[in-house]
């Protein structure tokens, strides 16, 4: 069966970075007048070049933003349930490796812990957990999903990648959506930063997109951790060819698109390739203009200031006051989370610095139940 492996076997990193690198002014404004930006349109977006055309680029990427979404940011917010991890990751703070405190939720602290998320005005929850398949697979997921779905009006999922039957039960216990980020698409790169455990398989991650399009996921988040490889730009650009490939086959699906750069956490790494945060600004509005009704999210791995500025441009979607570790929410220890976020304010602070620039902050925006039946 076709899937992204062929896409991917066709692209050559080292290529893609020469072109990127050798565009030119004449790209980038060629880019900025297409109505529909091509696959060299996206790289004179992400080159060197269009550096110097930040404020044009962000613009445009405003606009299309509005037209779409309107004057609207949607809130969401993580719940970790686990840190238990049976793989040997560089850049987690879950990794097996590393001497921290291990925490899996039980009902009773699951339910506190939906309590506290529920008293913060949060409607909408992505569930995390380390990858460790005996002790958080799926008999856990069967266990306890039903009882968070319940209690917020979409649910999302950050996991270990599953098999399509695996997805598809999970859709009918009321999962929309889940993110899979393939931290890097670099085959050697990812290989010397997954040292043991399932997660050393870069093809059966690589594919996890088409499984979930094939079971017929709602929404479908794609990504890598910007600063993992030795080029972010070419890494960006695989995220790109990424979501073009699956838009024309699982046309069905919604997909998400997230940012995440590099952050502090247990047993870290220092990144292979430094994105500056005008950089990063410029990644996200060439998302835009290239997939005008993709959302873009933005989490708390960035400083508040930076988010404030930026979410207006092009970000559809962000998390407030995100918590990193099971149990985070009812009781806090910070030493068991996986990474330290950046941006840790309340959640009605983060809407209010977004109601100030002129945004409407929405804490509902889905109900499964529309357009198709879960088992709830």
């Amino acid at each position: 069966m076709e899937t992204f492996t062929d896409r991917w076997r066709q692209l050559d990193w080292d290529d893609i970075r020469l072109r990127i690198n050798s565009k030119t002014v004449d790209d980038v404004e060629r880019a900025l007048n297409a109505r529909t930006l091509s696959r060299d349109d996206m790289m004179a977006l992400l080159s060197p070049a269009a550096s110097g055309y930040l404020e044009a680029i962000a613009q445009r990427a405003q606009r299309l933003t509005r037209q779409r979404f309107g004057n609207t940011v949607s809130f969401y917010v993580p719940l970790y349930l686990s840190n238990l991890c049976a793989n040997d990751c560089t850049y987690c703070g879950f990794s097996m490796s590393n001497r921290i405190k291990r925490k899996t939720l039980d009902a009773e602290e699951i339910a506190r812990e939906c309590q506290a998320i529920r008293a913060l005005g949060f409607e909408h929850l992505l569930l995390v957990t380390g990858e460790h398949q005996s002790k958080v697979g799926m008999d856990y997921f069967r266990r306890h999903l039903p009882a968070i779905r319940r209690q917020f009006a979409s649910l999302q999922m950050e996991v270990q990648p599953l098999s399509q039957a695996e997805y598809a039960e999970l859709k009918n216990l009321g999962l929309d959506g889940v993110m899979v980020y393939q931290e890097t698409y670099h085959e050697a790169e990812y290989s010397r930063h997954h040292l043991k455990g399932n997660k050393q398989d870069f093809f059966w991650r690589l594919e996890t997109p088409d499984r979930l399009g094939r079971a017929g996921i709602d929404k479908i988040g794609l990504g890598a951790l910007i600063g993992l490889s030795d080029s972010w730009r070419v890494d960006c650009y695989m995220v790109a060819e990424h979501l073009l490939w699956l838009q024309q086959r699982y046309w069905q699906s919604r997909y998400s698109i997230s940012f995440p750069r590099l952050r502090p956490c247990a047993g870290g790494i220092q990144p292979a390739s430094l994105m500056d945060e005008k950089q990063l600004v410029q990644t996200i509005c060439a998302f835009r203009l290239l997939a005008p009704e993709a959302e873009l999210s933005l989490s708390t791995r960035e400083s508040p200031q930076f988010r404030d500025h930026v979410i207006p441009l092009a970000i559809t979607h962000v998390s407030a006051f995100s918590k990193t570790q099971p149990g985070g929410y009812a009781d806090d220890h910070p030493e068991l989370e996986q990474f330290s976020p950046h941006d840790g304010r309340r959640p009605q602070e983060v809407a209010s610095a977004i109601a100030a620039r002129g945004l409407q902050p929405v804490w509902k925006d889905w109900d499964s139940w529309l357009g198709r039946t879960s088992q709830r």
